[in-house]
């Protein structure tokens, strides 16, 4: 009699998010030929074929419909084991972060930590550093990723990377004369305050051109050829460059730390421990 194996299904879901047996393995910590002997049993179980090997491991009709109850099915048994064997793992918290590492990291936490903490609920809130910090001291938010000029700021904070930040601008960007044209975030920022301080102390003339607190719209205008901005060296997006205009004065770096309240709630703590966990694996792939 056939069956489906919760391994099976976990390495099959796996292989559809990643789209690589490769990735797909390093994921779920098993080998590649033991994650292709799953599948391979999976698909014989059922009869049918799931992946479309020679197109980049596709899903096949079959995969599609089998990807919805697979997700149903882990996602319950997960739910069950987590009552039984993890009860206290319930309940509600607010998680605050930039806009930027929201757009870049924030799918990948809160995917795999929802589904594998099904009744812990995380309300999420984007800001800029200096805002969320505030709201961090009026207790308004469980945990916050932010950007520091000083740890010893928040000495209980738990520090995750330096940023190195650098100058940005489209490819192919011109500088025209007179004032330097920027693309900055609104104040308080932290990017903001660390450009004009190295230009005003270098005795460059600039404007600010174009201003948002949005991340993506600007990337869009500095694309556009509007300024340029300053960005961590690891978080430039494709279809800009590090501007290497020999004016331009040194960035000092920043200190990017996951700063968590005082509490006994293990839920918070639990998904505290998974975003340093993430963050880690993300910086060092």
């Amino acid at each position: 009699m056939s069956s489906l194996e919760i391994g099976n299904l976990k390495c099959f879901i796996a292989v559809a998010e990643e789209g690589s047996f490769t990735k797909a393995a390093n994921k779920i910590s098993i080998t590649q030929s033991a994650l292709s002997q799953q599948i391979s049993r999976l698909e014989k179980n059922l009869k049918v074929q799931l992946l479309n090997r020679h197109k980049n491991n596709s899903l096949t009709d079959a995969g599609e419909n089998l990807l919805r109850y697979a997700k149903q099915i882990v996602l319950i048994e997960q739910e069950a084991l987590d009552y039984f064997l993890e009860p206290e793992l319930e309940g509600e918290l607010s998680f605050g972060l930039p806009e930027d590492f929201a757009t870049l990291y924030l799918q990948d936490i809160l995917a795999d930590f929802t589904f594998n903490h099904p009744r812990i609920s995380v309300n999420v809130e984007c800001d800029l550093t200096l805002n969320l910090l505030a709201s961090f001291k009026k207790n308004k938010f469980d945990l916050v990723l932010v950007k520091l000029d000083d740890l010893n700021d928040f000495p209980n904070g738990v520090e995750i990377w330096s940023e190195k930040l650098v100058w940005v601008a489209a490819k192919g960007f011109q500088r025209k004369e007179g004032a330097l044209p920027l693309v900055l975030s609104p104040k308080p920022c932290v990017y903001r305050a660390r450009a004009l301080k190295a230009l005003n102390e270098s005795n460059i003339k600039s404007k600010i051109v174009y201003s948002s607190p949005s991340y993506i719209g600007s990337t869009a205008a500095v694309k556009a050829g509007l300024g340029i901005t300053v960005l961590p060296k690891n978080m430039i997006p494709s279809g800009l460059e590090i501007c290497n205009l020999s004016e331009l004065p040194k960035l000092e770096d920043t200190h990017i730390a996951l700063l968590m309240k005082q509490t006994k709630s293990k839920a918070i703590k639990s998904f505290a421990d998974y975003v340093l966990a993430k963050l880690h694996d993300n910086i060092n792939s």
